[in-house]
């Protein structure tokens, strides 16, 4: 029997590795043969779930709610002590030194990646910007945004603060960086489809047991999650669900 494990495809290039290391692992650890989907977008995501191919999801917290609250899955692991923040940048040469400078028809680039933008749509409420006073650019990566905001082709850019830190330092040499959320609440979230009851014990056993072992540290690092993963409960993930619920109001 092979499981599908599902990665969302908002990783640093550099993580993919890590990220099948992690998969090697849990199979081994398991004893259940799991086949690694690494989506490129968020679309070819919502097609490989669509099709109900999906038995165990690495998540962000804007899909996690739709996959728990509309399709059963079960939440039952997050990495730890790493929440999904963000950072609104600029260019260095752009002369913006505040979210308050950005004015109505400005440019941003972003990604396909809502809860980014659901974030990044608070921070801006200092300068009076609704999601409709905004020229959006969509961008394929983080890298390509951080490129369009130092050629000065959009006024500002959205990150995933750990994409953002990921980035060269020479290309984060080239950005100023105007406003970082500290939530503390909102993280990608480890789901399980419900098919999988027989198996999750095993595969939480394996994954909440990382860091314990000769070797782990090597898969942690390459994840970019030095700390592993934590247990998450229903409560836990209903908890993080309203806060987004709140955002979106």
């Amino acid at each position: 029997m092979t499981l599908n494990f599902l990665i969302a495809p908002d990783f640093a290039p550099e993580r993919f590795a890590g990220w099948h290391m992690l998969n090697t692992t849990l199979q081994r650890r398991s004893g259940i043969h799991l086949h690694l989907l690494t989506p490129a977008s968020a679309h070819e995501q919502a097609q490989v779930l669509a099709a109900g191919k999906a038995d165990l999801v690495y998540a962000n917290p804007f899909d996690a709610t739709d996959m728990i609250r509309t399709h059963g899955y079960i939440p039952f692991a997050r990495p730890a002590q790493r929440y999904d923040e963000m950072v609104i940048a600029t260019g260095a040469e752009s002369g913006l030194q505040n979210v308050e400078d950005l004015k109505p028809g400005c440019r941003i680039a972003l990604t396909d990646n809502k809860d980014v933008k659901l974030i990044g749509l608070r921070l801006l409420e200092p300068a009076d910007l609704t999601e409709a006073a905004i020229r959006w650019v969509p961008v394929d990566s983080y890298q390509a945004a951080a490129r369009l905001a130092i050629k000065g082709e959009v006024e500002a850019s959205f990150f995933l603060a750990d994409a953002f830190a990921s980035l060269t330092r020479m290309t984060r040499s080239q950005l100023r960086v105007l406003v970082e959320s500290a939530i503390s609440d909102i993280s990608h979230v480890v789901l399980a489809h419900p098919r999988m009851a027989d198996n999750l014990p095993a595969i939480e056993k394996a994954l909440l047991g990382l860091g314990h072992e000769a070797g782990d540290a090597d898969v942690l690092e390459a994840l970019g999650l030095p700390s592993g993963f934590e247990p998450m409960t229903q409560e836990e993930a209903e908890f993080m669900i309203d806060l987004m619920d709140t955002l979106l109001d």
